[in-house]
């Protein structure tokens, strides 16, 4: 079993939290669909850290199944650094400078 824990970047933090109240305003039921996508994700994550290839900086990308997110992460000895929940119409290097 793996101990390793998330430890999540402000900005990262505030993605996800404006993309729920984004959806939220158009649908709750989108919403919850939303929040429960990025949850199982995560847990994907844990179960499996290294199931996807490196890109920039040691980070892993994981895009969720329905939305246009991808969760960017990377993991070291004793926990996995959520990056950013990137919207996939963004510039794909903006959030370099949070490594």
């Amino acid at each position: 079993m793996n101990s390793r824990e998330f430890v999540f970047h402000p900005a990262a933090i505030e993605e996800a939290m404006l993309a729920a109240l984004w959806y939220r305003e158009r649908s709750p039921v989108t919403a919850s669909r939303f929040v429960d996508e990025v949850n199982r994700v995560l847990d994907r994550i844990l179960e499996a850290p290294t199931r996807w290839p490196r890109s920039f900086g040691g980070t892993r990308k994981v895009k969720l199944p329905c939305f246009p997110f991808m969760i960017i992460y990377r993991e070291s000895e004793t926990h996995i650094l959520l990056v950013a929940v990137a919207h996939g119409r963004r510039h794909p290097s903006y959030w370099h400078d949070r490594l």
